[in-house]
């Protein structure tokens, strides 16, 4: 079992049979040197996730997320989302006011290379809203885009499906600039087979069917050479939805099709246990390494396995800040564990799209391997980058969750924005619920504490989280059943805690718990209407830069704090339809720095309000509060402490 450590991060996460990371040289025969072979082979996951339509969330931070996005999702008309592809089918209709950003249309002055990829990403959120909430005006609303998709599909003669027209291939297949195609077309076969698997559309299958075929036919003639070279251009995660066609239905040609989306240069390393990440464009890669991930799961092919698990562990143990956010200007700049260094290149830090996609991988690891500590990374990484990254109300989101000092929110709008991260916060605002309770043959393994209800329907097993974590330093489970129900209830204990917690089942506290960093297993026959109860004591404690000990970061349980620098310069103007916060146009009064050294409760107080805190003897004093409060000023999350 892992113990908590005060001043570093938690321990990475790795398999048990994990050989050590290296950077020696490489093998003679690169792992991905042949040609590739596809034979059928699942590997049985050790705990899966409860479906979403057996859990639903209660009222409290994540629910409230859950229903802002809901309501910016509900504003978006079907015209509008279909309307690129309807005109590039030459089909009639347009809407008044067609949506710019990129998604502006080819009849704009600047048309975007990326347009119709947002429709993708709505189809799958829309699909996880419907499992998540029973939403049929989502449903509804999706399966009337599906239709409309299905005839632009038929119109483009009954397999190619896109919202830009057929020249972006050539320019793909001649090696001339072009921005995403495959990526793009990737959102879109993603959306329909999501809303396949969770909405039960039959139409979106025949569409994803007709849009395999299509990447099967302009692929397959290409030499591996010269389809390698096509593969440097982003491709989203091609490899991944093809797996996943073929594993719905039973076909292994379309994971044949998959394999062909197997990039060698970037894949050789990881297989080899190689960091050879420094200058790649994060999120281009993080969707890639997802699909090597489901690979594994339908073949049991090891070189897949072996990419995902050095990948994860290189860019959580070496390659994130203290949020679990990963790259700065889209990239990795540096080599692993120069972030203090790296965090000077660029005030756009932490892409949201990057934290989507770790938090899908970490749920591959996780389903491999139940460890704990992929879920302590998750909910860093879900409290601190998610679900502090979308605007209240609004439901607008976020595209680079700055850490530079002296950086502010900015936010997409409603119509002229459409980032790849306003896409990935559609989807992840409406799968909140999804993570939160595991399961295998023993029983469950309860990994976040979000208020919320499970429904084991198979078991005759209900359970009702209630708490205010983090506001509250506890929670609170009751049990439901129509008659006694034996199985093994698994609460995880984090890794930031400093003790092993009091746990009490119907009023008695155990006698036993267990360390930071493991489960606590309740073994035993449930009743109706039994108890648990948990304490989660939080306390402050330091992160430093792993290359700049004196930079460093103050956390209060999971929560990463950010300390108020006021709203000097900070502008709707500024803070609205921006990337990123423009530093240079208003650049932050000076940063205070700090002298304190040791136990940081010493010098960091309690304040008046919950979770706020108070540096004193300083020669300017700083309140602290969680930075997923923190909203319409600058704030800074990195201090230099002598």
């Amino acid at each position: 079992m892992l113990l908590a450590q005060q001043t570093t991060a938690p321990a990475p996460v790795a398999s048990t049979n994990t050989p050590p990371q290296g950077r020696g040289r490489p093998p003679e025969v690169p792992p991905f040197q042949a040609p590739l072979e596809f034979a059928r082979k699942d590997v049985a996951p050790k705990a899966e996730p409860f479906p979403m339509t057996q859990v639903r969330l209660l009222p409290g931070a994540f629910h409230d997320a859950q229903e802002w996005n809901r309501g910016f999702m509900s504003r978006l008309p079907v015209d509008k989302l279909v309307y690129n592809f309807r005109a590039n089918a030459g089909l009639p209709g347009e809407p008044e006011k067609p949506f710019g950003g990129w998604e502006q249309p080819a009849n704009g002055k600047r048309a975007s290379e990326l347009r119709g990829h947002f429709t993708g990403h709505f189809l799958s959120a829309s699909a996880q809203l419907y499992a998540s909430t029973s939403d049929n005006d989502a449903k509804t609303k999706a399966d009337e885009i599906v239709a409309e998709l299905a005839k632009c599909q038929q119109a483009l003669g009954g397999r190619y499906l896109s919202a830009f027209p057929p020249d972006f291939w050539d320019r793909l297949d001649a090696r001339k600039d072009v921005w995403a195609p495959f990526y793009t077309i990737h959102k879109i076969m993603a959306g329909m087979y999501d809303m396949y698997r969770l909405a039960g559309n039959q139409q979106a299958l025949a569409v994803l069917e007709g849009m395999a075929a299509w990447a099967d036919e302009w692929t397959e003639p290409k030499p591996e050479e010269h389809m390698q070279q096509i593969l440097n251009t982003e491709y989203g995660g091609m490899n991944e939805v093809l797996y996943n066609l073929a594993a719905a239905t039973n076909n292994d040609h379309w994971a044949r099709v998959g394999d062909r989306f197997t990039k060698k240069i970037f894949f050789n390393p990881l297989a080899s246990r190689r960091d050879e990440l420094r200058g790649l464009h994060v999120n281009t890669h993080i969707p890639q390494v997802t699909g090597a991930a489901r690979r594994y799961e339908i073949s049991g092919d090891m070189r897949f396995h072996d990419v995902a698990d050095c990948f994860f562990y290189e860019v959580s143990s070496a390659r994130s800040y203290v949020t679990n956010g990963t790259s700065n200007g889209e990239a990795w700049l540096g080599q692993p564990r120069r972030l203090a260094a790296e965090l000077k290149l660029s005030t756009n830090t932490a892409e949201c799209c990057c934290a989507y996609n770790m938090l899908k991988l970490a749920r591959h690891m996780y389903a491999w391997d139940p460890k704990p500590q992929y879920f302590d990374y998750y909910e860093r990484t879900l409290l601190n980058h998610r679900i502090g990254t979308i605007q209240p109300q609004t439901g607008h989101t976020q595209y680079y969750l700055s850490l530079t000092p002296g950086a502010w929110k900015t936010f997409c709008d409603d119509d002229q924005c459409f980032w790849c991260c306003t896409g990935t916060g559609v989807e992840e605002y409406s799968k909140l619920n999804d993570s939160i309770y595991w399961r295998d043959a023993a029983g469950l393994f309860v990994n976040l504490f979000i208020p919320s209800e499970l429904n084991w329907m198979e078991r005759g097993f209900r359970l009702r989280q209630e708490t205010k974590f983090p506001e509250e330093e506890g929670t609170r489970f009751t049990i439901y059943v129509d008659r006694p129900v034996e199985l093994a209830v698994r609460l995880r204990i984090p890794s930031w805690l400093s003790a092993g917690p009091t746990v009490k089942v119907n009023g008695k506290a155990l006698d036993a718990t267990a360390s930071p960093g493991s489960y606590l297993t309740l073994n035993r026959t449930w009743k109706n209407g039994d108890k648990i109860e948990m304490e989660l004591p939080m306390h402050l404690r330091v992160e430093s830069m792993p290359d700049d000990p004196q930079m460093q970061a103050f956390l209060y349980g999971p929560l990463v704090l950010a300390g108020d620098l006021g709203t000097d310069g900070v502008t709707e103007a500024n803070s609205i339809r921006a990337l990123g916060p423009a530093l240079r146009q208003a650049p932050a009064l000076e940063i205070p720095t700090f002298r304190a050294s040791g136990d940081p409760s010493a010098w960091i107080k309690g304040a008046s309000a919950p979770m706020t805190f108070r540096t004193s003897g300083q020669t300017r004093d700083v309140t602290l509060a969680p930075l997923n409060s923190v909203f319409g000023k600058r704030y800074s999350v990195y201090w230099q402490v002598s």
